[in-house]
Order: C-alpha cells, then structure tokens, then sequence
C-alpha cells in the first residue's frame, strides 16, 4: 500500500481497526496480567509458576527432590524455571492471536529486533 495514495475509505478502516486494538488492549490489560505459566525440571521432581512477566509465584519440590545433590537441585529449578517462563509466554502469545487475527507476536517481535539491530548495531 502506497501511503501518498490511500483511499478515505481505507484510512477510515485502518481507524477502525486501530480503535478495536486500544479497546482490546485497554479490557485485556486485566486478562494479561492474569496469565501464569508452570513447568517441571527434567525429573519431574521441581514445579514452578511464574506471572506472565516471569516472576516466580510458586517453588514446589516433592520428597525426591530433597535426595537431589545440591547442584542437581539448583539445575532441576532453574529448568522449570525456564520452562514456566516458556509456558507463560505461549499462553500470553496464544492470547494475543485470539484477539487480534493475523497478528504473530514472534514475528513481530523478531522484526522488532531486526530494526533495533539495524538501527543501532
């Protein structure tokens, strides 16, 4: 689309459509801020929540954690960590989609890094 020659008629749609975003955005605010992710260690033995901005809420470890060595323990936790953080940000992504068809966050977010490389690097 060349934008010396958009028509009324689409300047009002893209309007439109950008005023269906704001209020998207503005009611989802809630929703988003609501998402968790969970995930495991490699053994199963860790659990972790985190919000959506990959706060850990939550640490569980069951009896056979506890046997873990040290370093074991540290590596099976941060794992789960990762994965939580993973699990979360898939389901804000997953939101997203929903709301706003056509809309990749991944995509827009590796444009978004290949601009800043570009325009900084």
């Amino acid at each position: 689309m060349d934008p010396a020659n958009i028509s009324e008629r689409e300047l009002d749609e893209a309007a439109r459509r950008g005023e269906r975003m704001l209020a998207w955005l503005e009611s989802a605010q809630e929703e988003m801020q609501a998402v968790t992710g969970t995930g495991e260690g490699p053994s199963g033995h860790v659990r972790v929540t985190v919000d959506a901005d990959g706060r850990v809420l939550d640490v569980r470890y069951d009896r056979r954690a506890l046997r873990l060595g040290s370093q074991d323990l540290a590596e099976e936790t941060l794992a789960a960590v990762r994965a939580a953080g993973a699990d979360a940000q898939r389901r804000t992504h997953d939101l997203m989609r929903e709301a706003i068809p056509g809309y990749d966050p991944v995509q827009t977010q590796a444009e978004l890094e290949r601009l800043l490389g570009t325009e900084w690097g």
